[in-house]
């Protein structure tokens, strides 16, 4: 093999696997760390800089970076990523002065967000701090989207959303809440340099069965059940209710129901348990507040008598895989079950809809009605139009749709400056030795076994009379450090400089994870075998340095090193050094960090 190009700054990216999880690349190990020394306020600001919203998401991100995070390879939880974001959150201090504002004068480019929701904001986060006059549009009274239309309150409170939201529209956006926008074309025609469309996927899917017309007064849509509940149009439901699905829509809805009278609430879903789109913990969660959740059922009919919902029929399935993995739900043949309910909620999924864009701008859909979008930059066939967000690629979640909007500024300015949207800057990277003595470090190296902490809870006889009763407490100051100290500090990176190795071995053999080699150089596939641990994960690369004295090479498997510091304490020559990787993909600054950084 050639030696590993250690310059590519997406090597060292790689091997900090939370980081590189993240859709929006938030660098991670950076703010576990101000996390453990007290330090909130900067460990929220390094958040922002990446996410945008670190309450919001402290509390209801879908984790991508967790099941990567390399304390799962030492025991059997990760470290809890998500929940150390909110500790960051609860106790940071006043951030008003870190926030950049849009500055006095502008630089004479007007954009349009439609829909206020998380890809919308980044974008206005990015580009009013630069210069754009940004013009927020959306149909609720407050910004949010979907965060505050949702995501119940129980969840994410009021109160935080609004801080996080106002921290951006606060920087000198203009807003124009309760405006419908019914035309893009007569968006255009103001004269806009771009537009970002960002609302959301807003249609819920139907399910069209025996009996929905004649029971459609108490059957729902759920996303939109949800947010009659969130502006207080809705305020109860019926004793017995069932939720058809098997998604985090679902189990907001089911667990929404039992605040607003929903005393036997049922969620019914056609696929296997294990097989549910819900996260684990928010399967968890429902669980927990007695509701059950009965797999392998096919819906078949509403069952509907003298006008009025009675409850539903379904056919009992299971399972079948053919030699491919690819599923088929079966007949069990048992009879069908009847399930009484007085309202029904489908939550099957979300679709996109565009009926106030006009087909003849230059905008082509594609045959299921999505704009065609490049996934790179985000530019429609219109150059004028941007998408993001559920909007830009089909439903995902909030840190994507952050990730998108922070994607869809860079094209903006980009776009605005006369400038090729392939020609986008490069992330900011810094590689810095923390050695501060022979044998310290200026983090800590110790690799212990400490099972993760677990997030308190309100009592569920208090949670479930009050729909706006948060249910997590979140980690104390003292919980987030010890959970912080979980953290194996993956971007302090393993750096090994050949010139100075003189090939005794030390390293290789104090390594506690046998991830280091000298063997004799060759084809990947036979070098991966002949390590002292087999390599296994082929998405990890090797580090290999070029050819030493002896004419061996040194190869490393950062797949399962834990940056433990033990093979540079031991090497005599410092051939290796605990080097810090700080990774953070450039925004539309024009190369410029703002202040929170």
């Amino acid at each position: 093999m050639e030696p590993t190009n250690v310059n590519d700054p997406e090597y060292y990216h790689k091997v900090v696997d939370c980081q590189y999880a993240c859709p929006a690349h938030t660098p991670v190990p950076e703010y576990i760390r101000l996390i453990a020394a007290g330090r909130y306020t900067e460990a929220y600001m390094v958040n922002w800089e990446s996410n945008v919203f670190p309450g919001v998401l402290g509390r209801t991100c879908d984790r991508p970076c967790e099941p990567a995070c390399r304390r799962g390879r030492v025991e059997e939880e990760p470290v809890a990523i998500c929940r150390l974001k909110r500790v960051a959150a609860d106790n940071k201090g006043d951030i008003k002065n870190l926030i950049p504002k849009a500055p006095a004068v502008g630089n004479g480019k007007k954009v349009a967000l439609i829909g206020a929701g998380p890809a919308s904001l980044t974008v206005a986060r990015d580009l009013a701090p630069i210069g754009y006059e940004i013009h927020v549009f959306d149909e609720q009274i407050k910004g949010g989207g979907m965060m505050r239309s949702q995501i119940p309150s129980f969840r994410l409170p009021e109160a935080v959303l609004d801080e996080e939201v106002n921290n951006i529209l606060e920087m000198g956006i203009h807003t124009h809440f309760k405006t419908y926008v019914s035309s893009l074309k007569e968006v255009l025609d103001k004269g806009y340099d771009a537009v970002f469309i960002g609302t959301g996927a807003p249609k819920g899917r139907d399910l069209d069965l025996p009996g929905r017309q004649e029971g459609a007064a108490n059957i729902h849509i759920g996303i939109q059940w949800l947010a009659s509940v969130a502006f207080e149009h809705t305020s109860k439901i019926g004793k017995n209710v069932i939720v058809l699905g098997g998604g985090n829509t679902a189990m907001d809805c089911c667990r929404t129901s039992r605040r607003l009278g929903g005393e036997n609430v049922k969620v019914v879903v056609r696929s296997p348990f294990a097989e549910m789109k819900a996260s684990p913990w928010e399967k968890e969660d429902a669980m927990h507040e007695d509701i059950p959740i009965l797999d392998n059922h096919v819906p078949k009919s509403f069952v509907v008598e003298d006008g009025r919902l009675k409850g539903m029929t379904f056919e009992k399935v299971h399972a079948v895989y053919d030699d491919k993995g690819k599923r088929s739900l079966v007949s069990t043949g048992e009879p069908d079950v009847f399930i009484e309910a007085d309202d029904v909620l489908i939550a099957i999924g979300q679709e996109n809809s565009f009926p106030w864009i006009e087909r003849d701008l230059g905008i082509e859909f594609d045959k299921w009605e999505m704009p065609k979008v490049n996934p790179d930059t985000f530019q429609s066939t219109n150059p004028k139009v941007f998408f993001g967000g559920d909007a830009a690629l089909g439903p995902k979640n909030v840190i994507t749709a952050v990730a998108q909007g922070h994607q869809g500024a860079i094209s903006i300015d980009l776009f605005c400056q006369g400038q090729a949207l392939t020609n986008r800057p490069a992330p900011y990277t810094n590689l810095v030795s923390q050695k501060m003595g022979i044998h310290e470090w200026s983090y800590d190296s110790l690799v212990v076994t400490d099972h993760r902490f677990v997030v308190a809870q309100a009592d569920k006889s208090v949670t479930l009379k009050d729909r706006k009763k948060e249910v997590e407490l979140g980690f104390n100051p003292i919980e987030g450090f010890k959970e912080a100290q979980r953290c194996l500090n993956c971007d302090v990176q393993t750096v090994f400089t050949e010139t100075r190795c003189i090939e005794c071995d030390a390293c290789m053999d104090i390594c506690p994870t046998s991830c280091i080699t000298f063997t004799v150089n060759g084809e990947e596939e036979d070098l991966r075998t002949r390590l002292m641990a087999p390599a296994l994960n082929l998405e990890q690369e090797l580090l290999v340095s070029g050819n030493l004295p002896t004419g061996r090479v040194m190869v490393k498997d950062e797949d399962v090193c834990l940056h433990c510091g033990l093979c540079a304490e031991r090497c005599p020559t410092s051939a290796w050094d605990m080097q810090k990787y700080f990774y953070n993909v450039t925004k539309a600054h024009h190369g410029c960090q703002t202040a929170a950084v």
